[in-house]
């Protein structure tokens, strides 16, 4: 029967130890569980092999040999085994160990040790609870003896008893847990005990409430005393900076912009100090107080909570930044080589601006748009690169708000994108350039800035127009500068005059006025042409074409050469009737100056009748 008891427990207890294998996630929060079956399996084994050496001995003598043999091997196999499961074990309590909270018992509030097994219905919790309620009726009783508080070892487990009174008792598998013997570990806790209530009593001793009471003045009067001089110090400091006002206090300025003068400065550093003062004080008051908190044991608890309040987030702070080290070398990396990458193509733009480098199909006045762009896509890659490694790029919140800001970006610049799209287009249409006289619709002036989004311009009035880079993209543009230095812009106006004129002194007096005008190219090459445009019922058409090489000068070569055709055909008695007259005279009158007119000129007899499209006069 032994024996069929024996080889069951054989058979089942590498089961058991299977399942607590496989279960100790299942069971992490119940480490007492797996201790169970961890002795339930250790206590088999020893079973097994105290049956197999008493085997081994009775089967004494040369003919049993071979069973002895083969009894001893197995009893090798079960050792090895059990080395093994040992192991195993004590990877499966380091397992626990890390993921199991046990038990405070903190009678005075301070933790004394901490409990992780249950006995029976009583948790781990149940029997800390208890523990420390009897380690108070200790304390509280007066006639209270040390060496009566003894370790009792019993049958079942050890015991920790005060005469009558049970503190606790320690099973085995509270001590497997430890890995130590239930016995001494007993022994460790019974030590643990006796001295925190004689701690606590000799901390509550009359003499120690008051030398803590003392203890608490002098703290009182030390911060009074570091107030007070903080207060010193810092007045010294003051009247040191108003002293220096006029040597060393000069203002703030930036390109000849004064932000701050000597009085505003001093105004600035007094009151950065005055702060600064009041942050150095109330530090001193929040290091003061945990100090005063930990004086007596009852009030510790929120000396170290104020204490946590400041070293955890420093803490978390220095591990935060430890941990960042690898991300922050790597950003610095990426950005000083995009530093570099930069400046590299900054250079290479100058040389194309300035025209020593030359690259064919490449103007000299791409290099800066170019630049730009090619900076924006570098920049962009670079931050693609780094967002990765910035600190809370993962967190829900960092997504959000990026998400949100792309929402706003992408409803909000719809115009600005296609003003960006369209002054990329325009700069490398070409169709002008900075200083150019251009006309875009109905305004005309030169081009004083090009921006991704905008182009302004200055007319002849000294407007500054500014037109968005979408409405020049949509309409025509005219550039009165682009040819002007090498073919000459035509500028061209009509008259028109009598049929009773001939066309060829018509011709002769336009050439003159133009040539005439200061502004108008006189080389062979550009020489002024006359052409007839239409015969009218009444009159002939003449527009006069002249060069000129001075685009910015539109408006005032124009009006130069109104005022040279008017001279020239005053000068040659010929009658300018544009547009046309409607006015009935009896020739005794005529269009042309008196200063021009001969001395021997003799006004004609006849009636003439010219339209007007405005009025009708008698002369």
């Amino acid at each position: 029967m032994k024996k069929i008891i024996s080889s069951l427990f054989l058979i089942t207890a590498p089961l058991f130890y299977l399942m607590g294998q496989g279960k100790d996630t299942l069971h992490a929060n119940k480490p007492d569980l797996i201790l169970r079956q961890m002795d339930s399996v250790r206590r088999m084994d020893s079973i097994r092999r105290s049956e197999l050496v008493q085997e081994i001995q009775r089967l004494k003598g040369s003919s049993n040999q071979k069973q002895r043999e083969a009894l001893a091997l197995q009893l090798q196999k079960i050792e090895q085994e059990d080395s093994v499961k040992k192991e195993k074990q004590r990877q499966l309590l380091q397992k626990l160990k890390a993921s199991a909270k046990g038990a405070a018992v903190a009678p005075f509030k301070d933790t004394l040790f901490l409990i992780y097994t249950a006995i029976g219905s009583f948790s781990a919790q149940d029997r800390a609870t208890a523990i420390s309620k009897k380690i108070e009726i200790l304390y509280k009783d007066s006639e209270f003896q040390p060496d009566s508080l003894q370790v009792v070892l019993s049958d079942v487990s050890p015991e920790i008893v005060y005469q009558d009174l049970t503190v606790m008792s320690v099973n085995e598998l509270e001590a497997l847990w430890l890995n130590q013997k239930a016995a001494a570990l007993a022994k460790s806790y019974n030590q643990i005990i006796k001295k925190a209530i004689l701690d606590h009593r000799k901390a509550n001793s009359i003499l120690n409430i008051a030398l803590r009471v003392a203890a608490i003045i002098a703290i009182i009067a030390g911060v009074y005393a570091i107030i007070l001089l903080i207060n010193r110090v810092f007045k010294k400091l003051n009247q040191r900076f108003r002293g220096l006002k006029d040597k060393a206090l000069k203002g703030i300025r930036f390109r000849g912009y004064q932000f701050l003068d000597s009085d505003r400065e001093l105004q600035v550093i007094l009151f950065l100090f005055n702060i600064l003062r009041l942050l150095v004080i109330g530090l001193a008051l929040y290091i003061a107080l945990p100090l005063l908190f930990s004086v007596f044991p009852w009030s510790r608890g929120i000396a170290n909570t104020l204490i946590g309040w400041i070293a955890s987030p420093l803490k978390r702070v220095a591990t935060g930044l430890i941990h960042y080290l690898p991300n922050l070398f790597t950003i610095l990396v990426i950005a000083t080589v995009t530093r570099y990458v930069i400046q590299f193509l900054k250079f290479l733009a100058s040389e194309i601006e300035k025209g020593v480098l030359t690259l064919p199909g490449f103007y000299p006045d791409w290099a800066k748009p170019t630049l730009n762009i090619v900076k924006f896509l570098i920049y962009a890659f670079s931050f693609i690169i780094i967002f990765p490694y910035l600190p809370g790029s993962d967190s829900p919140i960092f997504q959000g708000v990026s998400v949100f800001v792309g929402v706003l970006f992408s409803l909000g610049s719809s115009s600005a994108i296609s003003n960006a799209v369209a002054g990329l287009v325009i700069t490398y249409m070409r169709p002008f350039k900075v200083g150019d006289r251009i006309k875009i619709g109905e305004l005309v002036g030169d081009v004083i800035e090009k921006s991704l989004l905008v182009t302004r311009i200055r007319t002849i009035k000294n407007e500054s127009i500014t037109i968005p880079n979408a409405t020049i993209l949509s309409g025509h543009t005219i550039n009165y500068t682009t040819s002007a230095k090498e073919l000459g812009l035509i500028l061209n106006t009509a008259v028109t005059i009598g049929y009773d004129v001939p066309w060829k002194q018509v011709h002769e007096l336009l050439v003159q006025a133009a040539l005439a005008t200061n502004g108008i190219m006189k080389d062979e090459s550009h020489k002024p042409f006359v052409f007839q445009t239409s015969l009218d019922d009444f009159y002939v058409s003449y527009q006069l074409n002249a060069y000129t090489d001075q685009s910015h000068q539109m408006a005032r070569i124009y009006s130069g050469l109104h005022q040279n055709i008017q001279d020239k055909f005053n000068e040659g008695g010929v009658e300018i009737l544009s547009p046309h007259y409607r006015a009935a005279r009896d020739g005794n009158m005529t269009t042309i100056p008196a200063n021009y007119l001969p001395s021997n000129y003799k006004a004609p007899t006849f009636n003439v009748s010219v339209d007007s499209p405005q009025k009708s006069t008698s002369e």
